[in-house]
């Protein structure tokens, strides 16, 4: 594979193409981490009462709904998001993943997943009480996304 820059002071807005002979993994993993590069850039911003927060987003455990909206918790805090899920999962960096109807994960911060065969599924997070079920329906996905960081 060549990576090559080309320059042109004329460009509006600077665009990257990847050309290829076939969308294999290889390539779909250089336009995910892309997408991810270009996502942490992307600002979210977080309410807890009348005060407006700027968090880095992986600061993020996870984001749930609740009967008020939104929410966004990291370790030891929880913030109120005006967003719908489907909306964030539309926004988010590729290491946020749907888990459950009423929840997006951030994959980078799962410290364990306990499975049972008879219910939902349990992630627990690192220093923190805080976990999260992932239903039988993305279980496997989320294996799946686990398996392909480690390579």
């Amino acid at each position: 594979m060549r990576i090559r820059i080309e320059e042109d002071n004329t460009i509006e807005e600077d665009e990257v193409v990847i050309r290829c002979s076939e969308e294999n993994e290889e390539v779909k993993n250089i336009k995910a981490m892309l997408d991810d590069f270009l996502s942490l850039k992307k600002q979210i911003a977080f309410y807890r009462g009348s005060t407006e927060y700027h968090l880095p987003l992986n600061d993020i455990l996870f984001f749930e709904t609740d009967e008020s909206g939104v929410c966004a918790h990291t370790a030891d805090s929880i913030y109120d998001v005006k967003y719908k899920l489907y909306e964030l999962e539309e926004f988010l960096p590729g290491y946020f993943m749907r888990v459950s109807k009423s929840t997006i994960l951030n994959t980078n911060s799962i410290y364990s997943i306990t499975h049972s065969i008879s219910s939902s599924n349990k992630v627990e997070f690192k220093d923190t009480h805080k976990q999260v079920y992932v239903s039988r329906h993305y279980y496997k996905p989320l294996k799946i996304k686990l398996l392909e960081k480690r390579k």
